[in-house]
């Protein structure tokens, strides 16, 4: 075959990177149809339904999973978050400053209660406290300690939160600042970190969240029948009842609340986004 015959032939083409993309995405849509109707069809729906969705059992508790469960979770996660916000803040001003030892203590806060299990935490605060200090109380009994443990756990998330906002916070504006005669202090609280606020509040929501699904964790600390979280408030009701419909519609009241915070994250998220555009 002479080069003229080999330039004359039709060249084979294959798939285009469109098209290979498209085949692709269409294959992932048929796995994953298939494993929905796989599924569907080997689940025992009948004796889910019978353990988990027991309309009578259901509505056992209302109005209580809601004006006692749900409200007091909803208060220990906001005790708990406020603490942690003052605790983070300080923690990261400290971890910003030209002190060694504050850079250092802040340090070794961080690390160990970021590295520590939230379950741990609050074993510490109801049972290690009473006994390294007989006959302290903590204000506000179970609340107050509810509060703490929260809050020395969020702290140490949000303080690394914090230290990031600010640094992210262009060097000019402290400058600015004190060149218009504002101390460093001043300048700080007033110009630096509510900037920092609004850069870091996708964040600390997430953290707002995290510490709403550690408060099921508060039922180690001892709680009587009207400081129950949903948590605790479930599991009652389902070892009084046999049944687990209690968990799911516990379960159910955290989603509440968690499904329209991740919705204003995202949207905060979105708005950052385009701000920076």
């Amino acid at each position: 075959m002479t080069d003229t015959d080999a330039r004359l032939q039709p060249k084979k083409k294959g798939l285009t990177r469109r098209q290979k993309r498209s085949l692709s995405r269409g294959v992932q849509y048929v796995v994953f149809v298939a494993a929905v109707i796989a599924f569907a069809f080997a689940a025992d729906w009948g004796r889910l339904a019978n353990q988990f969705a027991q309309e009578d059992v259901a509505r056992q508790m209302f109005p209580d999973v809601i004006t006692l469960a749900l409200k007091n979770t909803v208060f220990y996660t906001v005790s708990g978050f406020v603490f942690a916000l003052v605790l983070g803040l300080v923690l990261a001003l400290m971890r910003l400053s030209s002190v060694g030892p504050y850079r250092w203590v802040a340090g070794v806060y961080i690390e160990i209660f970021r590295g520590l299990p939230a379950l741990l935490i609050f074993i510490f605060i109801g049972v290690a406290i009473p006994l390294a200090f007989p006959g302290t109380e903590i204000v506000g009994g179970t609340y107050g300690k509810a509060a703490l443990a929260l809050g020395l756990v969020g702290a140490a998330y949000l303080a690394e939160t914090f230290r990031a906002g600010i640094q992210a916070v262009p060097k000019g504006q402290m400058e600015a600042a004190r060149s218009l005669g504002f101390s460093p202090a001043r300048a700080m609280i007033s110009i630096i970190i509510p900037q920092a606020f609004r850069i870091i509040l996708p964040p600390m929501t997430n953290e707002f969240i995290i510490l709403f699904k550690d408060s099921s964790l508060v039922l180690l600390l001892g709680v009587t029948l009207e400081e129950r979280e949903l948590s605790k408030f479930g599991r009652d009701l389902a070892s009084t009842t046999a049944n687990s419909t209690p968990i799911l519609v516990a379960g159910l009241c955290y989603l509440l609340v968690t499904i329209p915070l991740g919705f204003v994250v995202r949207r905060m998220e979105a708005k950052a986004q385009e701000a920076v555009k």
